[in-house]
């Protein structure tokens, strides 16, 4: 049986965790070059993790200056915990952690489009983008 999903921050995780969790999750990551997600982890401001025992089943994963904006740089569930309200209240801890003065901010996946504007993100044109080379 599943128990409470406990959240927690900054907690550290492996890249073998969250290449398994990008898997499980969908999201298109670089799952199988565990350096480049180790930077990630190590890199990253913010890091909310959800939990279920432990399994890592969702993540948050953000960068920020705490002053004026954070970049929302990875919002990950498994898929079997997706519809659970598991990344909306990820977002909503982090949302708490950099307070009202902080712009956040994301890019989407096209097939996460619909979902965002659900939990509170509105959509925006005024954007520009110079895309990874890989």
């Amino acid at each position: 049986m599943t128990k409470k999903i406990e959240y927690k921050l900054n907690t550290m995780i492996t890249a073998e965790e969250l290449s398994r969790l990008f898997k499980a999750s969908g999201i298109k990551r670089p799952v199988d070059d565990l350096p480049r997600l180790a930077k990630m982890i190590t890199n990253a401001d913010l890091t909310f993790t959800a939990w279920d025992g432990e399994k890592l089943v969702g993540v948050a994963r953000a960068i920020t200056d705490f002053s004026y904006c954070c970049y929302l740089s990875d919002l990950a569930v498994d898929r079997d915990y997706q519809k659970r309200g598991i990344g909306k209240k990820l977002v909503n801890l982090l949302q708490e952690q950099i307070g009202e003065e902080v712009m956040l901010l994301l890019l989407s996946s096209p097939i996460a489009m619909e979902y965002y504007p659900r939990i509170g993100f509105d959509q925006v044109d005024n954007g520009f983008i110079i895309k990874r080379k890989r």
